[in-house]
Parts: C-alpha cells; structure tokens; sequence
C-alpha cells in the first residue's frame, strides 16, 4: 500500500518540509525532480503547486495533499479535510485575502468597486465576494506582482497578505478582508473511505498537530530543594502543571516542565534565585496532546 502525498511547491515548500521534519518524516527535494524522496516507505511525495492541490486530490491523483483553504475554496473542491495546520511562509500564523487600493484612492468599501477593474489570483472567490455584496466589476487573473497594478491596470486587487508590509511598501491601503486562510491537509473523499489510508493520515495529522504545538516552546529541567518549591512554582508557567519526581536524595525534586521559547531568558535567572539548580533548557520537535 502507498499514499501519494502532495507537497506544495513554491512558497510553502520549505516551510512544509521543516514541518514534516519536526513531525518526524525526512522529506528530501531535489530540484531536479518534482518526486521528493521521504524516509516512510509506505509514502510517495509529488511536487505540487498548492492552486492546483485540491483539484488533484479531488479527481484521485493524490491521495491527499497540504494546499491552502483559499485553494479549496477557490477550486471550489470535494476534499475532506483532514487537518488544519496554522503555518505559512513566514509564520505559523493564518494569512488574509484583502481588497486593497491605493492609498489615495476614494473607495471606502467593495461598494465602491461597482463597474471597476479588480486585479487577482484569486479570481473565482473573488468573483463570488462581489456577488454577496451586490456589486458588479470586472476582475482580472493576475499573473503575478499585483501590487504594482494599481491605478493604471487596476483599480483595486485582492490580494495574500501575512503581515501587510508589501501591501505598505507598494502604498496600498487595506479596504476589507475577504477571508483568512491556513494551510491545510485534505485527503480525496475514495482515500478517506479507505481504512489503510485513513488511518495513515490520521496519524500524520497527530504528528503534524504535535509539531506545531512545540514550536516556539522549550523544554526545562531543573532541581529544587523541598522547601524551596513553592517559590520555584510560582515563577514557573507551565503548559500544565509541571512534572515533579523524587531523587535519591530525600529532599531534593526533579521537576519538567514546557515554556514559551520567548520567555525563558528571563525565567531562568528567577528560577535561580528562587533556589533551583541543575537547569538544562532543550528543545522540542513535537508536543502531542
């Protein structure tokens, strides 16, 4: 038995091989091949864009696939899906579809849109937006740099943004959101109804979930005097309450515990005060809950 995989090429490609990594399945690519090689026999991995992801895992080309929410949408795909994963390119955080114009633009909202030229990837949802909201415009299939097109070849865009700072950069002005967006893992509904493939995917779910989890989090170890805890635990946050063990030495403790990568370089030095010694920080691939 295989599952044909299909991982997203471009933008997403590097960030869902590390992903894959902390998960616990070694995903090599070759840019000479679209068919990367991975460390689980049971899987074979194709190169895809993620516009065309959901289509091809719909018709049964792949078993399943990682694309973007925005793609299923826009393909307007039978998939099920299987798992969302809040990461992108840049972030492990959700993207944003918006209407922008320039900053000196009078359009206020997609109202003001009516009868005007809209430029996008994005062209079927966008289509759609401008159907709930009543309004008529042309829209446009944009092959790419669609921040520059405005004023002269467009009069707004719809376009993916993270954290706005292109949309900046190219003076752009954010009118509305159209929908936010995550990468997710969606399966053809035939692979899905198949036990072998179901079951498969339901366990890459569990250790893709677990990798997310651990990123930006750490794990610290430390020991503690009996009659030093209390104050240790009260500079300790935990994901839950810290794991605390017995040493060989009657009043001594081991305690092990998760924090937010971010936070330790401060936590540390009151941990110390408090009384704790012995304190190693390591890192985490997955957390499974």
């Amino acid at each position: 038995m295989k599952l044909k995989l299909g991982i997203p090429k471009g933008s997403l490609e590097n960030a869902t091989v590390d992903l894959f990594r902390r998960a616990g399945f070694q995903i090599t690519v070759s840019s000479r091949s679209y068919f990367p090689a991975i460390d689980d026999p049971e899987i074979e991995c194709m190169l895809i864009r993620a516009q065309e992801m959901a289509r091809y895992v719909e018709d049964g080309v792949l078993d399943a696939g990682l694309t973007g929410r925005d793609w299923v949408e826009e393909n307007n795909a039978d998939v099920e899906a299987v798992a969302d994963l809040v990461y992108s390119k840049q972030s492990f955080g959700k993207v944003r579809w918006v209407l922008a114009v320039p900053e000196d633009s009078p359009v206020q909202s997609v109202k003001d849109l009516e009868g005007k030229i809209i430029a996008t990837e994005l062209v079927e949802a966008t289509k759609r937006y401008l159907k709930a909201n009543g309004v008529t415009a042309k829209v446009e299939f944009s092959w790419g740099a669609t921040e520059v097109k405005p004023p002269v070849l467009a009069d707004a865009i719809v376009e993916v943004t993270e954290t706005g700072s292109s949309l900046r950069a190219n003076k752009l002005r954010i009118v509305e959101t159209l929908m936010e967006s995550n990468t997710q893992l969606i399966a053809n509904k035939a692979s899905w109804a198949d036990d072998w493939k179901r079951r498969k995917l339901e366990d890459m779910k569990m250790l893709l979930n677990g990798a997310i989890a651990a990123l930006g989090k750490v794990g610290l170890m430390l020991n503690v005097e009996k009659q030093n805890l209390a104050a240790v635990l009260a500079v300790l946050p935990a994901l839950k309450n810290p794991t605390i063990s017995n040493l060989s030495q009657g009043d001594w403790l081991a305690l092990n515990t998760i924090l937010d990568e971010s936070t330790v370089r401060t936590i540390i030095p009151r941990l110390k005060d408090a009384g704790a010694q012995g304190i190693v920080e390591y890192p985490l691939n997955k957390i499974v809950m």
